[in-house]
């Protein structure tokens, strides 16, 4: 009897649990802080060890498996598409009322791919959108931490991003978290993002 098709079944199952294990411990949040939503809905000021590209990813003490071995990137790889992730989605989210499209997408232009930069400048020069923002007076400052990997691959990684923005204009102050898909493409410590969904949209 050829037992590989059950072998091979084994290995993907063991896979799936290093993945799963890997997202809770590497990308989980250090800590939460206090404060939410105001529909109570998710806190802010959450802290991951990824929001920061000199952060170390882990550290594999002595005598314990090196879980990437079984992953198409390096630990070196990870915290790099990570920081990639992270200094796009901040920048995604922060923006003034003073600014045109091109000074909006500025910031995101070394981690970007060219057809994402376009589109995000065309979003953010929309008439309606635009005028929202001008009226209102509308200067947002986004932080950005890493809830979990969604999908990879040998070229790419998706994360789940949670944005937290802070409002200021003529309306007052205000406060909005959104999750976000954004995938990054690449290989070994250069990436770049080339898609951005809300979570709720899938992107994978």
């Amino acid at each position: 009897m050829d037992d590989r098709p059950a072998i091979r079944r084994l290995a993907f199952a063991v896979i799936v649990v290093v993945l799963a294990a890997l997202g809770a411990y590497l990308l989980g949040p250090i800590y939460h802080g206090g404060g939410s939503t105001a529909g109570g809905s998710k806190p802010a000021g959450r802290a991951s060890p990824l929001t920061s590209p000199t952060t170390p990813v882990v550290g594999l003490a002595a005598g314990k498996p090196d879980i990437f071995q079984w992953l198409p990137f390096t630990q070196a790889g990870l915290a790099a598409a990570a920081a990639t992730a992270v200094k796009f989605a901040e920048a995604y989210g922060s923006y003034s009322y003073t600014q045109d499209a091109a000074e909006y997408a500025a910031p995101m232009r070394t981690v970007t791919s060219a057809q994402l930069l376009g589109q995000i400048e065309a979003a953010f020069a929309a008439p309606g959108v635009a005028a929202t923002r001008q009226s209102e007076k509308q200067t947002v400052v986004g932080t950005a931490t890493i809830d979990s990997i969604r999908t990879f691959g040998p070229g790419s990684l998706t994360f789940v991003v949670e944005v937290a923005q802070q409002f200021t204009g003529s309306a007052g102050r205000s406060e909005q978290i959104t999750d976000y898909a954004v995938t990054v493409t690449g290989a070994g410590t250069t990436w770049q993002v080339t898609d951005v969904e809300l979570a709720t949209l899938g992107n994978s």
